[in-house]
């Protein structure tokens, strides 16, 4: 083994002194790309090789499964390869299912996969009106209300100035979250939260549980803590039992999931009560380039200017959910100094329209393919996940491959399950061979070539996913000596269980919340409008601050290549009435362009009778979806979101039609288009002449035809009223 003073080799002068301060309170503020996970697994087993840490009682703490299991590995490299490396809620889960035999006694309830079921029954209890779309907001609200740990007793008043869930006042939310609560107590389940909780509650309560964790766990370090909930918060305050020995890294300027309940105050405060704290700030940024770093400095350098006491104190509650009489003051961001030799400036374009903007994006990665760039390599970064679409069609049609994350899971796919089959029977894992010979001859036989096919389509699909095990096995076996098959299969049903997929050859398409921890040589941040960035909801300071910081993180995912985008219309020959994000001009200032010409045809100096419904973007009433075709419009709904029309009155008025358009000898769109159906549907309107006129799609003319049909079909499906 090599000596301690070994590992802190190669580090630059911050990340050293972040590794070798390995007692009391430290405090790592890491920009964007400038090695935080180097520095801290270096720090860990620095300490395990200089004697100062037992690798069995270090205890690191992260927020996804993939990013736990990267730790892992480069701790295994490092031969520090005892240490628990876990995300919060699998650490505190292990914990429970060992101490509430001892703690508790009987068989611990079950884990709940998914809320909604329980949720679904709570509300039928109510006799509250539900569909799928308003479970899930109903689940989320649940879900921020017990990591902020507020009670259902609590929630009403907690909850003040909050928007309200799926339209359910606050006072009613509250019944529906105890219901939900008591109907986990009948049927012996917990949910994810209830892991935090209940672990908390037996480190509160059972001063024997509590002394065998802190016995068990001396040091503690927790990654991306400007993320942190309160009740992460309180769990980690429970294992430290009052010891200040531990290491937090964090970025307040990466602060975008405020709205699940993670709060920066824990962060911003940490000098504020550890005051003997030691504060590392990693500035040198080795993945990006000088004019990317640059221009995600400008960015952070234009946030508004502070807004008064008051005001604040309004933002920091109603984007955090907390009450704060003296709210953290935010600092000023980290300027990032690139240690990357000079490459191409970002460049800032406006097209006509999504498809044009589209279309230009997928010309240029087809580009950026030509001279040397891989597929894997390039990424198209949007808000929302309703904008990808466009994006995969217009790929589609250049012949450039893709994948989408946020979609099937890798270890899901049916190759790649059987290719670890596969694997795992081979008889070549005691053989000879080495690791990536024995792999290639196991793949083969499912699909995998040296030569990529041709063709796209299911074909390619399959031989990229074997191609990526493939890959990973190459990987692997250089990086580490003696890597045997055996060795192979370990890492692959532990990245399985993790969800830590190999890269796939293919452009991915990625919402920035979900793109957060990732980077890639060629980054195309796509849709960069008003009502998009910062999106439509976005009303206080907070709020938009928080979007400046998200477009922030989509900036730093960008090693070499970056470009922004935004469209004029939505669809070719539109009116070219939206307006670049605000968030662009200081960026095209720092490039040296002229700032945004509008040019909009000269009016008639008459106000126009639409100009008020063209001022409100039209977004899905689900998932706040900025929407772009027409039929998604009329729906208020995006295709990603669930329908929340009555099915039984939609399959009625569907036949109804079938049978009118047979009378009319014409198509049943002409009749009544399915998003005209849907919309019936869901709003259940009187069966009267002025109820259904007020519906868009039905004018006079198609009331006359049709109307009397259509009100029969609302009589007979007409709810009973008590």
């Amino acid at each position: 083994m090599q000596s301690a003073e070994a590992v802190l080799h190669g580090l630059d002068d911050e990340q050293r002194a972040a590794a070798s301060t390995l007692t009391g309170p430290l405090c790592i503020l890491a920009g964007a790309g400038t090695g935080k996970t180097r520095a801290i697994t270096h720090r860990i087993a620095y300490g395990v090789r200089a004697g100062v840490y037992d690798p069995h009682r270090v205890l690191a703490v992260t927020f996804t499964a993939r990013a736990a299991a990267e730790m892992r590995s480069r701790l295994t490299g490092l031969g520090a390869p005892g240490v628990q490396a876990r995300t919060f809620h699998a650490a505190a889960l292990r914990q429970l299912q060992y101490f509430w035999p001892i703690s508790v006694g009987g068989q611990m309830p079950q884990l709940l996969d998914h809320k909604v079921r329980l949720i679904a029954e709570a509300a039928k209890r109510l006799r509250l009106t539900t569909d799928r779309a308003s479970l899930r907001d109903f689940a989320s609200e649940v879900e921020w209300a017990k990591v902020s740990t507020i009670t259902p007793e609590d929630y009403a008043a907690a909850a003040a100035g909050r928007d309200q869930p799926a339209g359910l006042d606050h006072a009613s939310f509250a019944r529906l979250y105890a219901a939900y609560e008591e109907l986990k107590d009948d049927q012996h389940v917990i949910d994810f939260e209830d892991v935090l909780l209940l672990t908390a509650g037996m480190l509160t309560e059972d001063e024997r549980v509590a002394a065998q964790v802190r016995q068990q766990y001396r040091h503690f370090v927790v990654d991306e803590f400007q993320d942190v909930s309160p009740l992460q918060q309180r769990l980690l305050d429970l294992w430290l039992g009052g010891r200040e020995e531990i290491c937090v890294v964090g970025d307040a300027a990466q602060t975008i999931y405020s709205f699940t309940g993670a709060s920066p105050r824990y962060l911003l405060e940490f000098r504020r009560r550890y005051q003997q704290a030691e504060v590392v700030k990693l500035v040198r940024d080795y993945r990006s380039t000088p004019q990317v770093v640059k221009l995600a400095n400008t960015l952070l350098a234009e946030r508004s200017a502070e807004q008064p006491r008051l005001q604040r104190r309004t933002d920091w509650k109603r984007s955090t959910g907390e009450q704060a009489e003296d709210p953290p003051e935010w600092p000023d961001p980290l300027q990032l100094i690139s240690q990357r030799d000079a490459g191409p400036d970002p460049s800032i374009t406006q097209h006509p329209d999504d498809d044009a903007e589209a279309a230009w994006i997928a010309s240029e990665i087809a580009r950026l393919s030509e001279e040397g760039t891989p597929l894997s390599e390039v990424a198209v970064l949007y808000r929302t996940n309703g904008q990808s679409q466009t994006f995969e069609q217009a790929l589609a049609t250049a012949g450039i491959s893709y994948q989408l994350r946020g979609s099937e899971r890798f270890f899901s796919r049916r190759e790649v399950r059987e290719a670890l089959a596969a694997l795992r029977t081979t008889s070549m894992v005691d053989s000879d061979e080495t690791v990536p010979q024995a792999v290639r001859a196991v793949l083969s036989s499912l699909g995998w070539a040296e030569k990529a096919p041709t063709s796209a389509g299911a074909v390619r699909e399959r031989w990229e996913s074997l191609a990526a095990l493939v890959s990973l096995a190459d990987d692997l076996s250089a990086e580490r000596e003696g890597f045997t098959m055996r060795h192979l299969l370990a890492e692959l049903e532990e990245r399985s269980a993790a969800q830590h997929a190999p890269t796939v050859e293919g452009v991915t398409l990625a919402s920035l919340h979900s793109a957060k921890g990732l980077e890639w040589d060629a980054v195309f941040l796509a849709g960069l409008c008003e009502g998009l960035m910062p999106i439509s909801f976005a009303q206080t300071q907070a709020e938009v601050d928080e979007e400046r910081r998200l477009l922030y993180v989509g900036i730093t995912r960008a090693r070499k290549h970056l470009s922004l985008s935004s469209s004029a219309a939505r669809h070719a020959g539109g009116r070219g009435r939206r307006k670049p994000s605000r968030f662009l001009e200081p960026l095209r200032a720092e490039l040296g362009l002229e700032p945004t010409v509008r040019k909009i045809a000269p009016g008639s100096g008459r106000p126009s009778p639409n100009a008020a419904s063209r001022k409100k973007t039209a977004v899905c009433a689900t998932c706040g979806t900025v929407l772009t075709a027409a039929t998604q419009v009329r729906r208020q709904r995006c295709e990603d979101c669930p329908p929340r029309y009555d099915p039984e009155l939609f399959e009625a008025l569907r036949e109804w039609r079938r049978q009118a358009a047979q009378e009319a000898g014409r198509p049943a769109f002409m009749i009544f288009a399915d998003a005209e159906l849907e919309i019936i549907a869901e709003h259940r309107p009187e069966a009267s002449d002025e109820a259904l006129l007020k519906l868009p799609g039905i004018g006079p003319k198609k009331l006359e035809a049709h109307g009397d049909g259509l009100k029969s079909v609302l009589q007979e499906h007409a709810p009973e009223v008590a």
